[in-house]
């Protein structure tokens, strides 16, 4: 009996680093545009005076963390869209025959 083209065909798992690197590279690059237009309008002190005023962060730190939350809140984007973007075949396989049948 022909099986169907989808359970017959399947696509090859790729390796971890290509994985991570089709999640991490892009997420890095928005983090790099998002950090500098965010900081061209908005000064690391003048932001930390306004929400953590008894920390000692100096602009360096507040760039570094803005980059970093930036590179977070893209990478979370970047892996959200690369899950369901997965194909389904790997995960929706035809039931095969069993006892019950």
């Amino acid at each position: 009996m022909n099986q169907p083209l989808s359970s017959r065909f399947d696509h090859p798992p790729r390796p971890l680093s290509q994985r991570l690197g089709a999640i991490l590279w892009p997420s890095f690059f928005s983090a790099c545009v998002s950090t500098m237009v965010f900081f061209a309008f908005v000064d690391p002190l003048m932001l930390r005076d306004t929400t953590f005023p008894h920390l000692p962060i100096t602009r360096t730190v507040g760039y570094s963390l803005g980059f970093f939350m930036f590179w977070l809140a893209t990478a979370a984007s970047s892996l959200f869209t690369w899950v369901l973007l997965r194909p389904a075949s790997r995960f929706n396989r035809p039931l095969g025959r069993g006892k019950s049948e």
